[in-house]
């Protein structure tokens, strides 16, 4: 049954960012700073709430290194009744992006997922992921996959999560749209068997270079139903984002 959960960067809508100017010394030895701030209808990762079905407030810095490597932060509100991992999700990550072609992206990493505010028990857990892009005219093609390995919060099992992101921006409009399948095999997912899809269709609307609107319908298989909330039930997702 599930214990812990978010996933590399899952975001219901695909928003983009905008570099800004670091500070000197930052820029002086390559660094570029990014930011990103959303409101959201209900938290979505892998398809599963994690908000209780109320609204959420999320956000993250990235900075982007000399190389290709990059590290950042993320992070959201949670639902801390139907929950249960206290009201904040932090989410530290690090890893490294090159391109390959002028067509195809490659990115590996490791993200660790922490509930800082959680009650007692294990909750912190580390995953390891790595994905390729493959540009094709408006659209982009993402196949990846994300691995936890044995640890005390995944009740000293694994989990493994393989997932294909399309995104296609519309030509000369600010409306592009997003497609994503995943699959898991392992300890966070809400059936029986340890085994589950998630998916979600969204469309997303930028209103100028920084904000953007967007709206994703959202669902998981599960079977396992928490006596008051059902964690898995398909749902309409609306995302007000900014990113600097």
């Amino acid at each position: 049954m599930l214990t812990s959960v978010r996933s590399l960067m899952a975001a219901t809508v695909l928003a983009g960012s905008a570099m800004v100017a670091a500070p000197a010394a930052a820029q002086d030895i390559g660094i570029e700073l990014s930011g990103n701030a959303a409101v959201v209808s209900e938290y979505r990762f892998r398809g599963v709430d994690l908000s209780g079905g109320d609204i959420a407030i999320q956000g993250g810095v990235d900075a982007a290194l000399p190389a290709g490597f990059y590290i950042g932060t993320w992070g959201s509100s949670l639902d801390e009744d139907t929950v249960g991992y206290g009201h904040t999700e932090l989410d530290i990550y690090g890893g490294w992006s090159t391109d390959i072609s002028d067509t195809v992206s490659f990115d590996v990493g490791v993200l660790a997922y922490l509930y800082p505010n959680a009650g007692p028990g294990d909750f912190d857990y580390i995953e390891f992921y790595s994905s390729v892009g493959v540009a094709v005219g408006p659209a982009e093609v993402t196949l990846g996959v994300a691995y936890a390995p044995d640890q005390d919060s995944l009740g000293s099992t694994d989990n493994f999560y393989i997932y294909t992101d399309v995104g296609v921006g519309i030509p000369d409009t600010p409306i592009s749209l997003s497609g994503h399948l995943g699959y898991t095999d392992g300890f966070l997912t809400f059936t029986n068997n340890s085994k589950a899809w998630d998916w979600s269709i969204g469309a997303d609307v930028a209103l100028g270079d920084v904000v953007s609107v967007g709206v994703a319908y959202v669902g998981a298989e599960g079977d396992i139903v928490a006596p008051a909330y059902d964690f898995t039930d398909d749902a309409v997702v609306v995302t007000l984002a900014a990113s600097f």
